[in-house]
């Protein structure tokens, strides 16, 4: 295989690489204001918002996969949780002619990257539609998420396994 001028290999000639999306869906959407009208009133301080999100790979079946993107946002006011917002936004990939060693970063790294925008907008409404300013999360990046993960993956892995 020839490398590219960004030193990926490319596929043969005639053999184009793609990724392809062939649906995108909302899993699970889950929305809670458990003190509610209490916790719309005006209030004197920010709160505090944590998010997490995590990229969850399926097996690669017939060159297809389900990748979902799971995004957990939680409003804090002291101890009192204002809004709680969890979100499975999943979508189903065809890969074509993907070097097998292009596969796992693919999944991992473009396919949330495509998923990302309509994720953001969905928790957006949903905080909005809970009586809440949107929620506006900052764009992620996922080269540093994978890195990230594959660094704790090699570290928690026991001495004798490194290879």
């Amino acid at each position: 295989m020839a490398e590219n001028d960004n030193g990926r290999r490319a596929a043969p000639a005639g053999q184009q690489q793609q990724l392809s999306v062939l649906a995108q869906y909302v899993k699970d959407l889950s929305f809670e204001n458990p003190g509610a009208p209490q916790s719309l009133r005006a209030r004197t301080s920010l709160p505090a918002i944590n998010i997490s999100i995590n990229v969850q790979g399926g097996e690669v079946r017939d060159n297809e996969v389900e990748i979902a993107l799971k995004i957990e946002a939680r409003a804090m006011d002291g101890q009192n949780t204002l809004f709680a917002i969890e979100l499975v936004y999943a979508g189903m990939f065809r890969l074509i002619n993907i070097p097998p060693e292009a596969i796992h970063p693919m999944l991992m790294i473009e396919c949330p990257r495509l998923l990302f925008p309509f994720a953001r907008q969905i928790i957006s409404d949903a905080a909005r539609n809970g009586g809440f300013p949107p929620l506006l999360i900052d764009p992620v990046d996922f080269v540093a998420l994978y890195r990230q993960r594959m660094a704790e993956m090699q570290a928690s892995r026991p001495p004798d396994q490194l290879a």
